[in-house]
């Protein structure tokens, strides 16, 4: 069964942090390049942030300084640490592989959790 299950979102003034976590089912998580995607509406969604199973981090450039991405092996689980937040960082957060994951030839995608970031 397919496991992807975001926490640690919330209302958070500019400037300030959140940390963000997904749990991910071990066997996804052993062989895929985990990702955090940020959807807005109307826009489509947005990958914010990779990192290869060797850990090799990607970020989009408004992130860049401000987000980090890590996995931990030991918790099947895929963090992001965000700090220094701005208004336009908010949105529904969600982690997912690189591709995403697909059940019967659809994408899967977990709930997400939502980000507020506003004074």
């Amino acid at each position: 069964q397919v496991q992807l299950v975001e926490s640690g979102g919330g209302l958070v003034q500019p400037g300030g942090s959140l940390r963000l976590s997904c749990a991910v089912s071990d066997d996804i998580f052993r062989t895929s390049t985990m990702a955090w995607y940020r959807q807005v509406p109307l826009k489509a969604r947005e990958m914010v942030a990779r990192i290869t199973t060797g850990a090799i981090r990607y970020y989009v450039d408004s992130v860049k300084g401000r987000f980090t991405i890590s996995r931990d092996a030991a918790k099947s689980s895929v963090d992001l640490q965000m700090n220094n937040l701005k208004t336009e960082d908010t949105g529904v957060y969600f982690c997912n592989t690189v591709p995403a994951v697909l059940i019967t030839s659809r994408e899967y995608w977990g709930k997400g959790t939502q980000v507020t970031v506003s004074s």
